[in-house]
């Protein structure tokens, strides 16, 4: 999209004005966007952003607390230092290697380290199929107790739609 005051570049800024209650809403580029005076951040990375809530701003985020090697995942030799300053994992392995570190990031941000889910809303797209699957899997392999379980669960959620 062109920018909607020069008709020239590309608009990289959505501009919104509210004037008397009035909401205009404005694509502009970057030349137009700073002669209307808008204050723009440098593109945000992930990398700032994790350093910015972790532990990063020590002299050294590769020097180990005991004064031992860096930690280091063994697949791809990617240092927890590294991660801080790229914001990406060198391989799946990396979660694994760094998770004494990441769990303190995670709790930070999220509030906790295990992810208990929002509500057993049955209108939730598949939710209610995906337990028929799983009791009709576990019926096929006969794993009565699982399939129980699962029948319950399915049989709570009918009786209960909101999961209260």
């Amino acid at each position: 999209m062109l920018c909607q005051i020069c008709g020239k570049n590309d608009a990289t800024v959505e501009f919104t004005e509210i004037i008397n209650e009035e909401v205009k809403q404005l694509q502009l580029c970057d030349a137009c966007a700073k002669k209307k005076g808008v204050e723009m951040e440098q593109h945000f990375s992930i990398a700032d952003f994790l350093a910015s809530i972790s532990d990063a701003g020590s002299a050294d985020p590769d020097a180990a607390a005991d004064g031992g090697a860096p930690l280091r995942c063994k697949k791809c030799g990617m240092t927890f230092g590294e991660f801080q300053k790229i914001g990406k994992f060198g391989c799946g392995d990396c979660y694994l290697a760094f998770r004494k570190s990441l769990l303190p990031l995670i709790k930070r941000i999220h509030g906790s380290t295990r992810h208990t889910g929002k509500t057993k809303d049955p209108e939730a797209p598949g939710l209610r199929q995906t337990l028929q699957r799983k009791l009709q899997r576990a019926i096929d392999t006969e794993e009565f107790e699982e399939a129980a379980r699962l029948r319950d669960e399915i049989r709570d959620l009918e009786k209960d739609p909101g999961g209260k």
